[in-house]
C-alpha cells in the first residue's frame, strides 16, 4: 500500500486523507502538532475513545457537536454530569449515542481532575510517555506500542475508561507525543519543527 497520495495542489500527504477535504485540513494542521493544552488533550482522548469501531471522519464531521454536547470538553463541568445529562445526550443525534462511551466520558472527565491535582497537568502526564523516535518501527506501520500499552494500562489502574492500546496510540499520534506522518509527506517536516519548538510541561 502506497503511504502518500498527491492532493490538488500536488502535495504529498499521508494516504489516509486521501479523499475529503475536511480530512486533509486535519492532516495539514492538526494531526501530529504537539499540543499541550488540558482541554484539547481531553477532548482528543475523549474523541479516540468515540471513535472506536467508526472512522475517524464520522468523528470528525461530528466534532463541534461533541464539543457542544460535552462543554467544549472543560473536563470540571464534564465531571458535573450526571443521569439526566447522559439521557439528554442520548438523544442527541449530533454525536455518536453509545451509553457505554458518554458515561465514559463523563467518568474520564473525573479521573482527569484527579490526574491534574496529583500531577499538575494532563499535558505534563501525558508527555512523561513520550517514547523513544523509534520505539514502534515505520511511520503508519503500527496500531499500537509499547508505550501505548503502558499509557493505557496506567490510565485503567486510574479509572479511565475507552483507552485500550489502540486508542491511545491514535490518541499519541494525534496529540503528537509521536510523529507518525510517512516520510516524504508535506507535514511531516513541519511537525518535527514544531516539536522541536514546544517544550512539554514537566
Amino acid at each position: 500500500m502506497t503511504r502518500l497520495f498527491h492532493g490538488a495542489d500536488g502535495q504529498p500527504r499521508c494516504f489516509w486523507c486521501d479523499g475529503a477535504e475536511d480530512y486533509v485540513a486535519y492532516h495539514d494542521t492538526e494531526w501530529g502538532f504537539p499540543v499541550g493544552d488540558d482541554r484539547r488533550l481531553f477532548e482528543k482522548i475523549c474523541l479516540e475513545g468515540f471513535q472506536s469501531g467508526l472512522s475517524w471522519r464520522t468523528i470528525l464531521t461530528k466534532r463541534e457537536n461533541f464539543r457542544a454536547a460535552f462543554a467544549g470538553f472543560d473536563f470540571h463541568k464534564v465531571a458535573q454530569f450526571d443521569a439526566q445529562d447522559v439521557e439528554r445526550l442520548l438523544q442527541d443525534a449530533g454525536i455518536v449515542r453509545h451509553r457505554g462511551k458518554i458515561e465514559a466520558t463523563i467518568n474520564n472527565a473525573r479521573r482527569a481532575i484527579e490526574l491534574v491535582e496529583e500531577k499538575g497537568s494532563l499535558a505534563a502526564y501525558f508527555w512523561s510517555f513520550e517514547p523513544a523516535p523509534d520505539e514502534h518501527g515505520a511511520p503508519l506501520s503500527a496500531s499500537v506500542s509499547d508505550t501505548s500499552k503502558r499509557l493505557s494500562k496506567d490510565l485503567k489502574k486510574r479509572g479511565w475508561k475507552f483507552v485500550g492500546p489502540t486508542t491511545v496510540f491514535a490518541f499519541m499520534q494525534a496529540m503528537g507525543l509521536i510523529n507518525d506522518h510517512a516520510p516524504g509527506c508535506v507535514t511531516r517536516d513541519q511537525v518535527a519543527a514544531a516539536r522541536r519548538a514546544f517544550t512539554p510541561p514537566a
